[in-house]
């Protein structure tokens, strides 16, 4: 199982549009064959960086979701919006190890 950490700063006039586009991506990534999770979570402190907590079955799961019509119009949507370029950071999953967890 595969998680990435996206880190994203977002230029303040764009906010709403991001949360707006990047929750449509959020509703089909949930069903993406192999998805476990597709959490958007936002800085408590600072109103414009937002995470988003993506998280796999596998490395081709993840993979495949970078070819999905949703991701790339959500990519290109955005990527005006974005105060400096995003950040994804891979990480490998110790716990849960059964995806009943999930």
């Amino acid at each position: 199982m595969i998680v990435t950490l996206v880190h994203v700063w977002v230029k303040e006039p764009f906010v709403e549009n991001f949360i707006s586009a990047t929750v449509e991506n959020h509703e089909h990534s949930v069903k993406e064959p192999g998805n476990l999770r597709f959490d958007i979570l936002r800085d408590a402190d600072n109103p414009v960086k937002f995470t988003l907590y993506e998280a796999y079955e596998s490395e081709e799961a993840a993979g495949a979701h970078k070819n999905t019509a949703h991701y790339l119009k959500w990519r290109d949507t955005v990527a005006d919006w974005m105060a400096q370029p995003r950040q994804g950071i891979r990480h490998t999953i110790i716990c849960p190890v059964d995806k009943a967890q999930w």
